[in-house]
């Protein structure tokens, strides 16, 4: 366990925690008394009816969801849906590498797979809440990986969903990528295999793979039009200091690298023996799938492939020279055409039960 006061009530709060018990995992593992940090916006009515579930990306919580998505007068409008929003299992607020019981802690923490949050998850939203039916299922990038398992593992459960620049399966490209940014951090000689004392003893490795994710999760569009300039920044240098480093610089190590391993095996054809189109054949959602137009890591063309087999689906791709990262909500014309879309799915029928 290693002290990091980025990762509380004050930063990303409020939010709450709910002990699941020992959690099993598809690797073997176990991580006992796990625990799940979730936020709720919103009132679930008598029928239980109006539940919405938004799992967290890659270094995101609870926070930058409801900044960039909920509010009032939008799509995901709390005076109509109970929103809950929970913490992917090593982003830091639920159960993470740095702030699990020793010895289980740090590098030793155990291997987490995308179907082990869901199946976390799905135990929050049923035991917690009672919740037997999903009105909607959406998320982003890694929660984009969480929704479709979420719609291929319970189909009868969930009534939309809505992947969002993500895949169901990660891609070869996608994969070598990711393992560039474990790289940069783990050829930091301070990481020391994962058993540093402090962030500062890894800030090179932060910085790299701060400066990676700058590369690819922005687009070529947005450099040549200077967007970076339009957000406030002067110089290339200013924006990936103040910006790029300055949000992942606080984060714990062992807890991006533990997002990044379930984010490279992503793959919801581990239901279905390998074959990727029966197992999105399961999928009784109504699904809108929505990637970034200039994303590098989801191209359109990935998002494309899936969506042709998935049997009620639209494929709804955002325009934006953002790339990836107009997630964050730099794009206002993006996250009109999101909350559009997301709206137009909440109103459509579903024929899922």
């Amino acid at each position: 366990m290693i002290a990091n006061n980025y990762y509380s009530q004050d930063t990303h709060g409020p939010y709450e925690l709910y002990d699941i018990g020992n959690l099993e995992l598809e690797e073997g593992g176990t991580i006992r008394n796990c625990r799940l940090a979730y936020a709720t916006f919103g009132t679930l009515n008598a029928a239980k009816d109006n539940a919405i579930l938004f799992p967290t990306w890659y270094s995101g919580t609870n926070k930058i969801i409801e900044q960039v998505f909920i509010g009032k007068g939008r799509a995901l409008d709390p005076d109509k849906y109970f929103i809950l929003v929970v913490n992917q299992i090593g982003g830091g607020l639920s159960t993470s590498p740095h702030n699990a019981l020793t010895p289980a802690g740090m590098a030793y923490f155990p291997h987490v797979r995308i179907g082990d949050d869901v199946r976390a998850q799905h135990k929050l939203v049923t035991e917690k809440f009672g919740i037997e039916k999903l009105a909607l299922v959406l998320g982003a990038s890694q929660g984009a990986q969480q929704t479709y398992e979420w719609a291929v593992r319970y189909p009868d459960m969930v009534r939309r969903a809505a992947p969002i620049a993500g895949t169901g399966r990660a891609t070869i490209h996608f994969i070598l990528f990711i393992e560039t940014l474990v790289e940069a951090i783990t050829s930091d000689p301070g990481f020391n295999k994962g058993f540093y004392s402090s962030l500062a003893e890894v800030r090179e490795g932060l910085f790299r793979h701060a400066k990676m994710w700058a590369v690819m999760g922005w687009s070529t569009e947005f450099f040549q039009e200077n967007r970076h300039k339009a957000l406030g920044f002067s110089s290339m240098e200013d924006f990936i200091i103040n910006f790029m480093y300055a949000y992942f610089s606080p984060m714990d190590p062992n807890n991006l690298l533990c997002m990044a391993w379930k984010a490279q095996r992503a793959d919801v054809s581990r239901h279905t023996g390998g074959d990727l189109r029966a197992a999105l054949n399961r999928i009784k959602a109504k699904v809108f799938v929505m990637p970034m137009s200039s994303d590098m890591f989801f191209p359109p063309a990935d998002c494309q492939a899936e969506w042709q087999v998935i049997p009620d689906a639209e494929f709804r791709p955002i325009q934006t020279i953002d790339g990836h990262l107009a997630l964050f909500g730099t794009d206002a014309g993006a996250i009109n055409q999101l909350d559009k879309h997301i709206g137009e799915l909440l109103a459509a029928k579903s024929v899922a039960p």
